[in-house]
């Protein structure tokens, strides 16, 4: 029962957020601090959900094109590039930030490369009009307001980027970090839809669910049939490791997964990553503890299981932690909080119930 009001207590902890002053396209925009442009009649549209990124935009001249980005302040950088062909490389962009003093930055950036030495300040083939810029930072938001002088209509492909928490660009060169999580879009300017492509979609899906399925689903599933229904001897014992042999085979993939994806995106999530080794030791751990197991008569068998409960519930609540981080990592958006979130409670719900049963029946 410990375990579980543990991961219970965990699990509210994760999902405590701040929701009451994000931005959509059906809330009133009621900006203290007024862009430099009138954007009353602009067209909204939400562009990048699972990271609550709305666009608002409209041809204000012959040659003007306007735009308001928003999205929540996390203590980032926002990014909103375009390009030729839905590629970062080669691409211009606009970013902003807001400091933690208040005071606020944007600028153009071309990306000439992949690392971040070859994005330059200061460069591209974005022309912006004179004084009509700024960056806004009201109610946990932040809102960058551009225009963009065109011959023609901008282009239809459109990149969205969110840089690392805590880590604004230095005012001495104004180098950009790497981002944490981008997004490529292809854009109806008249329709106003978005269509969007994640990079290594298949890839990163295939890492949350079988890191889900195996390491938050199924071994606590196991543990619970080793737990309570050691009546049915010996169907408990062979569900049990059949159970955790098939999770820990998942996980071992999912982890490999994640081992490639890193590679491909050249992402730098190393507590993440980190977390994920060591729940794999831990389990690897659990295999040799199976394989050499002492005799049910052994003196030292007491000791064994000890080991084993006790590294099994710390898995568990390490492995839960690192889901919810690396949702939050992936901008897997809120269904998958909600999701996983949902199976927890049930789990301990039922957990409840079957451990009421156990003490009755003592």
């Amino acid at each position: 029962m410990k375990v579980f009001a543990l991961w219970l207590l965990l699990l509210l902890l994760l999902l405590v957020q701040d929701v009451n002053s994000e931005d959509s396209c059906t809330s009133n925009l009621n900006l203290k601090n007024k862009p430099l442009f009138d954007i009353s009649s602009f067209h909204c549209v939400s562009v990048w959900d699972e990271q609550g990124y709305i666009l608002r935009y409209l041809q204000t001249d012959r040659k003007v094109w306007s735009f308001v980005i928003s999205a929540p302040n996390s203590n980032s950088f926002i990014g909103m590039g375009f390009s030729k062909d839905g590629k970062m490389v080669g691409s211009s962009a606009i970013v902003g930030w807001v400091s933690n003093d208040g005071s606020s930055t944007m600028k153009r950036y071309f990306l000439g490369g992949e690392s971040s030495a070859e994005v330059v300040p200061d460069q591209g083939n974005l022309q912006l009009v004179n004084m009509t810029s700024s960056i806004i930072a009201q109610n946990s938001t932040i809102y960058m307001a551009f225009q963009l002088n065109t011959q023609v209509t901008p282009t239809n492909r459109l990149i969205y980027s969110l840089g690392p928490m805590g880590r604004l660009p230095s005012p001495v060169n104004y180098q950009l970090s790497q981002h944490r999580a981008h997004i490529s879009t292809f854009f109806d300017y008249n329709s106003g839809e978005s269509k969007s492509k994640s990079p290594y979609g298949n890839l990163r899906r295939s890492h949350g669910v079988l890191n889900m399925l195996s390491w938050g689903i199924l071994i606590p599933i196991g543990v619970m049939v080793a737990r309570y229904f050691r009546q049915y001897d010996p169907i408990w014992f062979y569900s049990h490791t059949t159970i955790q042999s098939l999770a820990f085979l998942l996980g071992f993939v999912g982890i490999v997964c994640g081992f490639v994806l890193e590679d491909r995106l050249s992402s730098h999530v190393d507590k993440h990553k980190a977390l994920g080794i060591f729940i794999l030791v831990l389990a690897c751990l659990q295999v040799i503890a199976f394989l050499v197991r002492p005799g049910k008569e052994s003196k030292v068998r007491k000791y064994w299981n000890w080991y084993h409960y006790t590294l099994g519930r710390v898995l568990i609540i390490l492995a839960a932690a690192n889901i919810f981080y690396g949702i939050h990592l992936g901008g897997a958006g809120t269904a998958w909080n909600v999701g996983f979130a949902v199976t927890l409670v049930a789990f301990f719900s039922i957990s409840i119930v079957l451990e009421i049963r156990l003490w009755m029946t003592k």
